[in-house]
């Protein structure tokens, strides 16, 4: 699926203190930063958020309207190379705009940034530290990285983790790796292994990729203790997205599952257009489904 998770291996990423080598700068005031979660946010805290990735074709502002029309009150920001909220390499080049532009979200909480980086060597950890330092200044504490791509060798993987762990935790940040079709997280028990080899890593859950795919039926009920985001659309064995209450996935059950390990993070909204589905609906359906299950 084209996953860009994977930087190239030149043998100076060794240490990871020495890439982070953005200057620090000052926090700006989010409105967002003085509120509770959400307030939606049911028992254990837990709350309901919503990717700005649902709406690919809008600019940050519009995103954020469509948002607050469709009463949500927190927002996964995407921090893409490639359509995104805004790019990992603006974040570097000009680290107090990135803070303005992500801390500028209509009193919406900003309940985690979604990372993926194209560059490579030192590169991707200088832009991976930077986004660590902007989540310090507007107080957010999970960033969604992609698991690199099928075929990468293990030890590498988890010699780049470990060092996005290390270089995240300078900023009292958490990385959650998501679970993706086509990546060494689409297999349940890689997943697991991969969390137990790098100290402070998480997962951000997308049960969808385990419906659907090559792993299709495998209980991946293992991994919850390791979940600190969530991604929710609905899915069957044939089609990743499909209408809410259509497809399989057991909502209930999962809200139940990470009731047990006391998660208390965000359920994360991922719905993406798709023609001939009205998208707001389906938006409003999901906020409505999980408002009830908390």
């Amino acid at each position: 699926m084209g996953n860009k998770a994977h930087p190239r291996r030149d043998g100076c990423c060794q240490n990871v203190r020495f890439l982070a080598t953005v200057g620090p700068f000052q926090k700006v005031h989010s409105p967002a930063a003085d509120r509770p979660p959400n307030s939606r946010q049911g028992t254990g805290n837990v709350f309901i958020c919503a990717s700005t990735e649902c709406f690919p074709e809008l600019g940050p502002k519009e995103v954020l309207q469509q948002l607050v029309d469709l009463e949500y009150t927190a927002v996964e920001l995407a921090l893409h190379e490639t359509d995104g909220w805004m790019k990992p390499s603006e974040v570097l080049a000009d680290p107090e705009r990135a803070v303005q532009v992500c801390g500028d979200t209509h009193r919406m909480l900003v309940a985690a940034l979604s990372v993926e980086i194209h560059a490579t060597g030192d590169a991707y950890y200088q832009q991976f530290a930077a986004i660590c330092k902007v989540a310090k200044a507007i107080k957010v504490v999970t960033l969604v990285v992609p698991s690199s791509e099928l075929g990468t060798p293990f030890n590498e993987e988890i010699e780049r983790l470990k060092n996005l762990v290390g270089i995240a935790d300078l900023e009292g940040a958490v990385v959650a790796m998501k679970t993706t079709i086509g990546s060494m997280s689409q297999d349940p028990d890689t997943a697991a292994v991969i969390c137990d080899n790098v100290k402070g890593l998480g997962l951000a859950l997308d049960p969808s990729h385990y419906i659907t795919g090559p792993n299709q039926g495998r209980n991946f009920d293992k991994l919850t203790k390791y979940v600190r985001h969530v991604h929710l659309r609905d899915s069957t064995k044939q089609d990743l997205q499909v209408r809410i209450g259509q497809g399989e996935i057991d909502y209930g059950r999962l809200v139940q599952q990470l009731a047990k390990e006391n998660y208390n993070r965000a359920l994360s909204v991922h719905i993406t257009p798709v023609d001939s589905i009205d998208h707001h609906g389906e938006m409003r359906k999901m906020r409505l489904l999980l408002e009830s299950l908390l």
